[in-house]
């Protein structure tokens, strides 16, 4: 008996009792199901977070003030001195292989437009701000660098902001007021959407550093020409670690701090990020796989059941069958290819059902998912896989049969 023959004389045995069938592939189905569901969100989900991330640049570090030290005996300590626009100089001339060092003050205030009130995050920039955050302006342009020297009361808009305020109407040329300071809007940046943070990356409005400080937020007393934050765009991602450790050294020398006292400020390292998210991706990808692999055994167990009984039911036929002719190698191959088309077409149904649920999940819950055509070829090998371990020992024990003994069987 050939492949096909066997295939034939298969399907038309689980035909026969196709309720059986279905109750005996369910295990299979679930089992699919809940891995196509599963790891495409959580694959989506890390793909939607990375994204989110690399929007804030994976070669940046982001230097802010304060103690990066907290819990236990050591929480508080440190000081939160301001950052000045000489550590950001310092750490251009100094540290080697930065592409780009950008400043910034900040803070929340409200922006009017006629009618219209908006409370959003101001942001004091200087040159090299949309450099580092990769960041380009979709509408109108950049400040000068006559506007950054000069403070002049020019704003570039967020997506978000720019919507709020204007709706679809024109925006650049347009005057603002931010607590109550008048601003001519130049520019609206490309939308970024959300950082890894969950807030709004769009929601916010550009202002010369200059301005920001004179206008907007002032000066600190203890240091004039304080920053918020500075961000430091590396050129290669292997020479970050280096950097960060320079950044670091020449911040403890310039701020005065102490061997073996904790550094009253913190390098962020967003490669770190990337990183940490891509383990923790590995970690859940392993337990996904362990959770698909019990399922699978327990479908494969259901199938193994059914097969053992189907294999009782039949031994008259099986014996017919050897009386006939057919060959042990033929009737293992008959129960070995009813097993495999079990867990093969509970895969298929499986699928379906998990794209499904996969595909209303994104449409109606907004939920990132990543269905990739190889998760679809490893469901559907697994699953065969399965049907071949399971269903071997019960076409083996139905191969062995005696014809005469399996004649007799009542």
């Amino acid at each position: 008996m050939n492949v096909l023959a066997s295939c034939k004389v298969a399907i038309g045995a689980l035909k026969v009792n196709a309720l059986r069938s279905f109750l005996a592939m369910l295990g299979v189905i679930i089992g699919v199901a809940s891995v196509i569901v599963m790891v495409s969100v959580a694959t989506g989900a890390g793909q939607a977070i990375e994204a989110r991330i690399k929007a804030l640049g994976t070669n940046v570090l982001v230097v802010m003030p304060g103690s990066f030290t907290s819990g236990g005996r050591r929480a508080g300590e440190g000081t939160a001195l301001a950052l000045s626009e000489d550590d950001l100089a310092a750490i251009r001339a100094t540290v080697p292989g930065v592409a780009a060092v950008a400043g910034m003050v900040s803070g929340s205030a409200p922006v009017v437009v006629g009618n219209a009130n908006w409370t959003t995050s101001v942001n004091g920039v200087n040159e090299d701000f949309l450099e580092v955050r990769d960041w380009p302006v979709a509408e109108g342009r950049s400040f000068t660098e006559a506007e950054l020297r000069a403070g002049a009361k020019v704003a570039i808009l967020g997506a978000t902001t720019a919507r709020e305020l204007f709706g679809s109407a024109p925006v650049i040329g347009e005057q603002i007021r931010i607590k109550n300071v008048p601003f001519t809007v130049i520019g609206v940046l490309t939308a970024k959407g959300q950082s890894g943070w969950g807030t709004d990356q769009d929601d916010t409005a550009l202002v010369p550093l200059a301005t920001a400080r004179r206008r907007l937020f002032g000066a600190e007393q203890t240091v004039p020409d304080n920053l918020r934050q500075i961000m430091v765009e590396i050129a290669s991602t292997e020479g970050m670690g280096d950097a960060q450790e320079e950044i670091e050294t020449l911040l403890r020398e310039r701020r005065h701090v102490r061997t073996g006292s904790p550094d009253d400020f913190q390098v962020r390292n967003m490669a770190e990020f990337i990183r940490a998210r891509s383990e923790s991706q590995s970690i859940l990808g392993l337990l996904l796989g362990a959770t698909a692999a019990i399922s699978l055994i327990v479908g494969g167990i259901g199938i193994m059941n059914i097969m053992l009984v189907s294999v009782t039911e039949r031994t008259r036929e099986i014996g017919l069958r050897m009386a006939v002719g057919a060959r042990r190698r033929d009737i293992l191959s008959q129960f070995l290819i009813e097993a495999v088309t079990l867990c093969v077409l509970g895969g298929l149904i499986g699928l379906t059902i998990g794209g499904g649920t996969a595909l209303a999940m994104s449409i109606w819950g907004n939920w990132p998912i990543s269905l990739s055509p190889s998760l679809v070829l490893i469901a559907l090998a697994s699953a065969g896989l399965v049907g071949v371990f399971f269903g071997y020992y019960p076409a083996r024990r139905a191969s062995l049969m005696n014809p005469i003994d399996a004649l007799r069987y009542e």
